[in-house]
């Protein structure tokens, strides 16, 4: 087995973004260059190329990561009665409880973080399952959704009541559903 595969590539990534988030939070997504990530990571340039072999994908994995980590919590907590306004409130909360991520929504009006979040497979596919359509559901709804969410994370609503009440009227009569 290639040391590349297995639970060494998942510790190595991990400990490249888990270092990543640290310099995002400290100083914004365009502030650490790969060297400097690389040092902060412990490894070599080389090696943090190795995994990502570009800055836009190390940036894509990070956002994928904390994505599917928040999308993972709210399903374990959140219940259905909500509706999708309710989800939507969950999953804001749940990124705002993180204040390493200030920077994806605080930089250039959230585009880069929405590009990232929209362009991920994985997160349209989960999205679909979660708000009740899916595979061949409405293909569409999930980029609608974090549409929505990185709006209210870039102008947020004056509490959550707000937003909910808000997002009760764009949604009416939709229940999610626990991601398969």
């Amino acid at each position: 087995m290639s040391w590349l595969t297995g639970r060494r590539t998942v510790a190595a990534t991990d400990q490249i973004l888990d270092a990543a988030a640290a310099l995002f939070a400290a100083e914004g997504l365009d502030g650490p260059g790969m060297e400097e990530l690389a040092r902060a990571a412990g490894c070599s340039r080389a090696t943090l190329y190795r995994y990502f072999p570009t800055r836009s994908a190390l940036l894509a994995a990070f956002a994928e990561r904390e994505a599917i980590t928040i999308l993972d919590e709210v399903a374990a907590t959140y219940r259905a009665d909500g509706g999708v306004a309710g989800y939507a409130v969950a999953c804001l909360t749940a990124v705002r409880a993180r204040p390493h991520l200030t920077a994806w929504y605080a930089a250039d009006g959230g585009q880069q973080l929405l590009a990232v979040l929209v362009g991920s497979a994985r997160i349209r596919s989960y999205l679909r399952g979660a708000l009740g359509r899916g595979e061949d559901g409405d293909r569409e709804l999930p980029q609608l959704f974090l549409r929505v969410l990185v709006s209210l994370l870039v102008t947020p609503g004056a509490d959550t009541h707000e937003e909910h009440a808000l997002l009760a009227r764009l949604t009416p009569d939709t229940q999610p559903r626990a991601p398969r």
